[in-house]
This record gives C-alpha cells, sequence and structure tokens, in this order.
C-alpha cells in the first residue's frame, strides 16, 4: 500500500464544500459539539477583520480536505487565536505542526506578539502536542451549565435599575458598555460597532437575545444570551448559552451582574430553553461565585495555551 501524501495549502473559496464536509465527518467520531451548520460555518467565514485566503489553512490528500488550521487576529492586544482540527483518521501523523508552521509564517507578517489556543483538559493528546511545539499553559477555564427544567429562578429584586432588550441600531451602545465592562479583563480585545453589527446580524442571533440593565439613562450592565440549535442530552429539549455578562467598573458590588443574570435566564426560559451553558475564567472568583450561587456546576475544563512570536 503507497504511503499516503499530504499537501497544506491556503484556503480557496471553492473548498468551502470540503471544508464543511470535514467538520461534519470529525463530529460523528469526536462528538465535541462543533459546529456543523453549514450555514453557520460560511458565516464564521465572513466575520470582519478575517481573511479565509490568508488566514485559513488547508491540509488534504488525494483532493480531500482532511484538516484546517485558522488565525483570528486581535489587534488591539496583538494576539491570534488558533482553531485546528484534524480528521480522526489522519491524527498522529504531524499534520497539526505542518499546519502550524505554516500559520506562523502569516502571523510573522502581522504586528502579533503572542499566540493563544485553546483546548479540552481532558484531551492529552492535544495538550502534549502543544508543549512539544513550545507552548505553555497560561490559565483555566470552566465550563459550568444549569439545567433550567429543574430550576425555578427567583423574583428579580425591585430596585432602581430599569431592564430592557436591545434594538438594532444600538450597536454603538453596546459596543461601548461592553468594552467597559471588560476592560480589565485577561485575553478581552475590545470590540468596534461593526463587530457588535456582525454578531447581531448572524442567523441564529436577534438583537432582543441582549438584555441591558440601566441606571437612568446610562447603561450599567448587560446579559447576552443565545439559543443554540441542538438539543441538550440531559433535558430533551433546547440549549441555550449566556455569551457574555459584564458590568460597568462603576456600578460592581451592586447586584447588577445577578440581575443581568436572572434576566437572561428568565428570557430563555421563556423561549423553552431546557439547559444553559456559560464559560468563566476561573480566576474571576466573583462571576464564578455568582453563576455557583445560581446553580451552575462545572461540567469540564478548558485551558488557554500560549507562544510568544518573538
Amino acid at each position: 500500500m503507497s504511503q499516503q501524501t499530504y499537501k497544506v495549502r491556503n484556503y480557496l473559496t471553492s473548498d468551502f464544500d470540503g471544508y464543511v464536509n470535514l467538520h461534519i465527518e470529525a463530529e460523528r467520531t469526536d462528538r465535541s459539539g462543533r459546529c456543523t451548520s453549514r450555514q453557520v460555518l460560511w458565516e464564521n467565514l465572513r466575520r470582519p477583520l478575517y481573511h479565509p485566503e490568508k488566514d485559513l489553512f488547508i491540509a488534504e490528500t488525494s483532493g480531500e480536505i482532511i484538516g484546517f488550521l485558522s488565525i483570528t487576529p486581535e489587534f488591539i492586544i496583538r494576539r491570534v487565536l488558533l482553531d485546528c482540527l484534524v480528521h480522526p483518521a489522519h491524527r498522529r501523523r504531524g499534520l497539526a505542526k505542518r499546519l502550524l508552521d505554516q500559520a506562523t509564517q502569516r502571523v510573522r507578517e502581522l504586528p502579533i506578539e503572542i499566540i493563544h489556543v485553546s483546548v479540552a483538559e481532558e484531551n492529552s493528546t492535544v495538550r502534549e502536542a502543544l508543549f512539544r511545539m513550545g507552548f505553555k499553559m497560561v490559565r483555566q477555564f470552566l465550563e459550568m451549565a444549569l439545567p433550567l427544567s429543574a430550576s425555578r429562578l427567583p423574583d428579580m429584586p425591585r430596585n432602581e435599575f430599569t431592564l430592557r432588550h436591545l434594538q438594532r441600531g444600538e450597536e454603538a451602545e453596546l459596543t461601548n458598555v461592553q468594552n467597559r465592562c471588560f476592560s480589565d479583563t485577561w485575553g478581552f480585545n475590545p470590540n468596534t460597532p461593526e463587530e457588535i453589527d456582525y454578531s447581531l446580524g448572524l442567523s441564529d442571533a436577534v438583537a432582543g437575545d441582549v438584555v441591558l440593565v440601566y441606571d437612568g439613562d446610562r447603561p450599567a450592565g448587560y446579559c447576552w444570551t443565545k439559543i443554540n440549535g441542538e438539543t441538550s442530552t440531559e433535558t430533551g429539549g433546547r440549549k441555550g448559552r449566556i455569551l457574555m455578562l459584564g458590568v460597568d467598573p462603576d456600578y460592581r458590588g451592586r447586584g447588577i451582574g445577578r440581575l443581568a443574570l436572572q434576566a437572561g435566564l428568565s428570557y430563555l426560559q421563556d423561549k423553552q430553553v431546557k439547559a444553559v451553558e456559560i464559560t468563566v475564567d476561573s480566576e474571576n472568583r466573583a462571576a464564578h461565585s455568582l453563576y455557583k450561587s445560581s446553580g451552575f456546576q462545572v461540567i469540564a475544563r478548558s485551558l488557554y495555551y500560549e507562544k510568544r512570536t518573538d
């Protein structure tokens, strides 16, 4: 039997069908929860400041796409985020390193200082490979979940703050409050109105997914929710996610985080969501305490690995 020959190259627009098929085939084996929706994958390639012909690298054999590595530049904090997938049948053949080597050439063209990649804690194979490639673990994140079907949400406290849902046309306002809320957060790259507009325009999103908390006419915090397409294996119903929960630094310690979270959970519950997930930095003790006291339980951990470009 002849040995397979692999080619690593830049992505072409004509690769899209093969790119989608790779996600579908890998997910059948991995069951990792990766997106396999053709529409969502198509939208993801068109996000602001991302250029798939330059930032996405393909591994193929015999004309079949069997791996990819994507870099997402975040210029303000001078880092790139990596996302890599190799088909299970073609792993342990050095393809991840070959993809990274080619992607690193692109990174060196950019004003970037740090490369970050997130990996599930239990994935020891990838973690060992990252270590061999010069990465070191720098942060741990907690994946937490709450089964809404088994929960009775507490009544939201009545106080001086008011709640309402975001409307289209308010992208700049959400951008401002989000950047204030997360200005001191590890790994946060400030957003632009264009990026917020893109996120709100996705096929699985609406502006009303964002609940804003106001002090008079000033936004003091918010909760950005999402309803996923997949079904929860635990509850048999739809799954939701808290994408972001933020409180303006001027308003911390006044119960706005809990108010925003409860409003987001109530919104998801009204949409017949049966389970909600969230990701939190393990070093953000205030956020972890809030979610734990609201009934969330840790279900998994993910680790961030870092490598400097110099």
